[in-house]
């Protein structure tokens, strides 16, 4: 795959909780900084996505009395894993890694933020309705295609190369910039539907300049 003017990086949720030692760790996690770091220097365009949940949000067990973090309830938009509270806006944990280079950034989109929905893509959240914005402000830039690295693989980045499927983008998603969380099979089912929808998986070494 070529990068160039059309094409934008999207690196999702390098956050500290989502790091080793932080609330919601992805195993090796921080593993993807460096290369985020270093696939930023090819794009035009780079978004960084951030979890910000208030504290009271609906997907975290805490809040639900009786839920047992990652188990499973029913939201009004459907089936709801209960996490660890993490990322709550303005907290360490929801702050980005301290090496990721978050000053080359073009857009930041911040997601998760209304405390009735959880919201893990980068386009719309878990209702599969309500936009972030990010689909117009892309094409607003002349982007048609999308390439995605970060955290997890098969939640955020996930969801995000979905609705970046149906919203008519090209996306890519490599692999060797992710990590994945692997709930009860959730990263092989992620990458199923990923390659069944569309989206190219591959690595960095993979990409080329236009």
């Amino acid at each position: 795959m070529k990068t160039g003017p059309s094409t934008a990086l999207i690196v999702v949720d390098i956050q500290n909780d989502f790091c080793p030692g932080g609330a919601l760790a992805v195993a090796d996690g921080d593993a993807v900084v460096h290369l985020a770091n270093r696939l930023m220097g090819q794009f035009e365009t780079v978004v960084l996505t951030q979890d910000w949940h208030p504290a009271d949000h609906a997907s975290f067990a805490a809040n639900n009395p009786g839920g047992e973090p990652f188990s499973m309830i029913e939201m009004p938009y459907g089936p709801q894993v209960l996490w660890p509270t993490h990322c709550v806006q303005g907290t360490e944990g929801a702050a980005f890694h301290a090496e990721l280079e978050t000053d080359r950034a073009t857009l930041v989109v911040r997601k998760g933020f209304h405390s009735h929905i959880d919201s893990y893509s980068a386009f719309l959240e878990n209702d599969h309705k309500t936009s972030t914005g990010l689909a117009g402000a892309l094409r607003d830039r002349g982007i048609g295609e999308i390439v995605l690295v970060g955290l997890a693989t098969d939640f955020c980045v996930h969801y995000s190369a979905i609705d970046a499927v149906s919203l008519g983008f090209g996306v890519t998603v490599l692999e060797d910039g992710c990590r994945a969380i692997d709930l009860d099979g959730s990263l092989a089912a992620a990458k199923a539907e990923m390659a069944e929808r569309g989206v190219t998986l591959t690595t960095s070494n993979r990409l080329k300049a236009a």
